[in-house]
């Protein structure tokens, strides 16, 4: 369930947020969605992939474990990697649009007050004694217009892609030895052959666009597909 409220600094002046990782904190995902404004960062630790979500529209996905509810990511201590990807930083909270005119609607950030992160007790302040937005809540406020924009820029990302014929099926097939093996069905990727021979405007408009250089993350992050099996063998043997 969820109890969504506005977020203020007159009814939460006194909300914390438990800014630590943890499965009973919904981190215990083996795949999670991500946003082109994050590629650069993600790029640098998990596999991009994209699927096609229930009304067969493609997103961003990054791959965390092979096994359902696995997250290999996650230790006793929290997040291993160096950067966490936005919608698990995001915690309680999310964006809307105000009421009124669609041109004059502003994102305004929203708190879930039955999120298991809320307190009233512990973790970081939301609002400083004076009133004005703490640290913490200026970082989720960036970590938000990051999720935002993003949003903004897949459905023409994807648009482009799919107009020059640059999304393919991938098998994703891992073997860690004979008897313990993994297929992550239902992915798509960059295809390296078709992008290697756009030419002339097509090749211009992606890099226009700033696609171009978005592709060549998606390809260079498939190289951290060894990363997690390096991680899932190691969790294998020390069980």
């Amino acid at each position: 369930m969820t109890k969504l409220a506005l977020l203020n600094n007159v009814d939460h002046a006194d909300l914390r947020v438990i800014a630590g990782h943890g499965a009973e904190f919904g981190d215990n995902i083996n795949q999670v969605l991500i946003f082109p404004t994050e590629f650069e960062e993600i790029q640098r630790e998990y596999p991009i992939f994209f699927r096609r979500d229930a009304e067969g529209q493609l997103q961003s996905v990054a791959l965390l474990g092979l096994d359902r509810d696995e997250n290999l990511f996650l230790s006793p201590n929290g997040w291993t990697a160096r950067y966490v990807p936005a919608l698990q930083q995001r915690g309680p909270f999310s964006i809307a649009l105000s009421s009124g005119a669609q041109a004059d609607a502003e994102p305004q950030i929203h708190v879930d007050l039955d999120h298991p992160r809320i307190s009233r007790t512990e973790g970081e302040p939301l609002f400083l004694k004076a009133g004005g937005n703490s640290p913490y809540l200026q970082h989720v406020a960036r970590v938000l217009g990051s999720i935002y924009n993003g949003l903004e820029v897949s459905k023409p990302m994807f648009a482009a892609f799919e107009e020059l014929q640059l999304i393919e099926a991938i098998d994703v097939e891992i073997a860690l030895d004979d008897r313990v093996q993994y297929d992550v069905p239902g992915l798509f990727t960059i295809a390296q052959d078709r992008l290697a021979e756009l030419a002339g405007e097509d090749l211009e408009r992606l890099h226009k666009s700033g696609f171009l250089q978005v592709a060549y993350w998606v390809i260079s992050s498939l190289g951290n597909v060894s990363r997690l099996i390096d991680l899932k063998t190691q969790k294998l043997a020390a069980a």
